[in-house]
């Protein structure tokens, strides 16, 4: 029975260990952000996203009156969506919501210090800003918590108390947070950015001197001391977790946290040793990626970022940036993050869920993140340039497992694909000096001089297909060899984006199309056709397969580059399509739908649900991955 746990909410053998393991798993959360039970509680949430909603429902808002101006709701514009949509919270309740610029905070005025000391009837406000931006990196002083919660500093003028809302999500996965010295009033925070596992669980540490004020509508399973059925009598429990605890915790993930701080204790000493890591390879990183030119001058890279990652005290281990063609124009994050998985790197790329520090950073005005919506582009998609001006970046961050191999891994990514010399081969990577830092030989070898540089490549010359993919000149064709009959042009409707561009009906001119491929399986290798029949959806039969794994997902070279080695032909007279690899037997597929009875695989590809019969779905083990 060592290893069986019950439901909390019983007072079975097993539900009583489950109850005191989760008990002495907050006690581990707290001696990790260094306080105690008598000055904070650890509230188990679904994330952090849900414990800010918490704070948005719970915080004791007052409603303006003929007597008050009522509460305040600001927030730092360097913020998280979820902390933006906690505006949609107060705003149902009446209570005002500020937006707060960081540089303005600088400014922040002094309050009085006797109305800050005597906040009897006057209003209550929720000041929120984050420990880190999950945008740049950029860390906030930990010093204004203190600051407005005395009155020392504020973020608007007016009468009331301030309270302070620490959003430590970005920061806690890399830093050491004392609590003791840094007293937030609430502090949201995810365990899936600390250790990786699990997901959808996080806490919300509610300050004691805070936790009486918060106000509960709701009540679920386990939360109740007493109530009825049938009259309007509830009493809460008096622990003030077990009160915001609705239902049944996530229990087994709540004890695998246990483990998790082991882990993390054993592997790296602690947080600090933690921080100095992560940061030194951020710092190198940076150093080598600004000193990054073209053979014009032009850098590769632009980077957003507040610092010159001088100390981890002002920048944490993230580097937020776009890459630069040769010209300064921006090669968009799409294209960036598909070429990055080909190099099995991973990267983060748009907005990351802070619009506010996206439109500082980015240049990117209100109206003109209305105008991206008109033009079709919405959060999270793969919409990166629209008239040439970039939506969001491509973020790299390193965590505590993070190491220089990888550091130099997404470098040579970098100058391989923008900068390879004649020769073919990568250009050298300097290993990083004292803290980080490139040595002055080292930034000098990555200035990239035009002797080193790579040449044009002549016609007969077989272009990596690195090279390929980033070369942003289009490609010239003999149309003499080619003689395509001139088509009629004829008038088509316009896209979303060519709308917003202010682009006439019809005003982008005439187009000859040269060449046809056909894409027969997602993600694969094309065949090229010289005419080919249409189709309800297109050219006939094109990406009208796809290859799934043994779950029904669809795979795309993102997850499995050597898609793109499978090769697709089409014999429409023997009704086929003969799949090919290396070192497999050719596959043969009829193009008509199996009449044999077979399970039907339904899945999804670009938001678009998709219900293929088998004889289109592709298994994974026949494509040899």
């Amino acid at each position: 029975m060592e290893n069986v746990y019950g439901n909390p909410h019983s007072q079975n053998i097993s539900s009583k260990l489950t109850h005191d393991t989760v008990e002495q798993v907050r006690y581990r959360i707290l001696a990790h952000f260094h306080t105690s039970p008598e000055d904070y509680t650890v509230i188990f949430t679904a994330g952090s996203t849900a414990a800010l909603k918490l704070v948005a429902e719970a915080f004791p808002w007052v409603s303006p009156g003929p007597e008050s101006s009522g509460s305040r709701f600001c927030y730092l514009t360097d913020s998280h969506t979820s902390v933006v949509g906690m505006r949609e919270v107060t705003a149902a309740v009446n209570i005002a919501s500020i937006p707060v610029r960081p540089e303005d905070m600088w400014l922040a005025e002094e309050q009085d210090a006797a109305a800050a000391s005597d906040p009897s009837g006057q209003p209550l406000h929720l000041f929120c800003y984050p420990a880190q931006s999950n945008f740049s990196g950029t860390r906030y002083p930990l010093s204004w918590i203190e600051e407005v919660k005395s009155g020392r500093m504020r973020p608007m003028s007016g009468p009331g108390k301030w309270f302070v809302l620490l959003d430590a999500a970005a920061y806690v996965g890399t830093s050491p947070l004392d609590l003791s010295v840094h007293r937030a009033d609430f502090v949201p925070l995810s365990f899936y950015k600390i250790f990786g596992f699990p997901t959808g669980l996080g806490a919300l540490l509610v300050n004691s001197r805070s936790a009486p004020l918060l106000r509960k509508t709701y009540f679920g399973g386990g939360t109740a001391a007493a109530y009825l059925a049938e009259e309007d009598f509830y009493i809460p429990r008096e622990s003030v977790a077990e009160r915001f605890e609705d239902g049944t915790i996530s229990f087994l993930d709540v004890i695998a946290l246990k483990h998790g701080f082991d882990v993390l204790e054993r592997l790296t000493g602690g947080m600090e040793n933690i921080r100095q890591h992560t940061f030194t390879l951020a710092q190198y990183t940076y150093a080598a990626l600004s000193t990054l030119r073209y053979p014009n001058g032009a850098p590769v890279v632009q980077i957003y970022s507040d610092s010159e990652f001088s100390s981890p005290e002002v920048q944490g281990p993230v580097i937020s940036f776009n890459v630069l063609d040769d010209n300064g124009n921006i090669i968009g994050y799409s294209q960036v993050d598909k070429m990055a998985s080909l190099h099995n790197i991973h990267v983060r790329t748009g907005c990351f869920c802070n619009t506010g520090a996206c439109q500082r950073h980015l240049g990117i005005s209100d109206e003109m993140i209305k105008k991206h919506l008109q033009a079709g582009h919405v959060c999270g998609d793969d919409v990166d340039l629209i008239d040439g001006q970039p939506t969001g970046s491509v973020r790299i961050s390193f965590g505590y497992m993070s190491t220089l191999e990888d550091a130099q891994a997404f470098l040579r990514f970098i100058i391989a694909t923008r900068l390879r010399p004649s020769n073919g081969q990568p250009l050298p990577l300097a290993t990083p000096g004292e803290a980080g830092a490139l040595p002055a030989e080292s930034k000098a070898q990555n200035a990239v001089p035009a002797t080193r540089a790579r040449s044009s490549p002549s016609p007969q010359e077989d272009a990596s297909p690195d090279s390929r993919v980033w070369d942003n000149s289009p490609t010239t064709v003999d149309a003499v060899s080619l003689r395509p009959p001139l088509l009629e042009t004829t008038r088509t409707q316009q896209t979303p984006s060519e709308k917003a561009a202010g682009i006439p009906d019809g005003g982008l001119g005439s187009h000859i199309v040269t060449n046809l491929f056909l894409y027969p399986i997602k993600s694969c290798a094309a065949f090229e056709v010289t005419r080919w029949p249409l189709g309800n959806q297109g050219l006939l039969y094109d990406r009208s397969w796809m290859v799934v794994n043994h779950n029904g997902i669809c795979l795309s070279q993102k997850q499995e580059p050597r898609l793109c080695l499978i090769q697709p032909f089409i014999d429409l007279q023997q009704r086929i399509m003969v799949i090919k690899a290396q070192g497999m037997e050719p596959i043969a597929v009829p193009l008509e739908e199996n009449s044999k009875p077979a399970q039907i695989c339904q899945s999804k590809v670009c938001a678009d649900s998709l219900l293929p019969l088998p004889p289109r779905t592709l298994h994974s083990h026949h494509a040899g991955s």
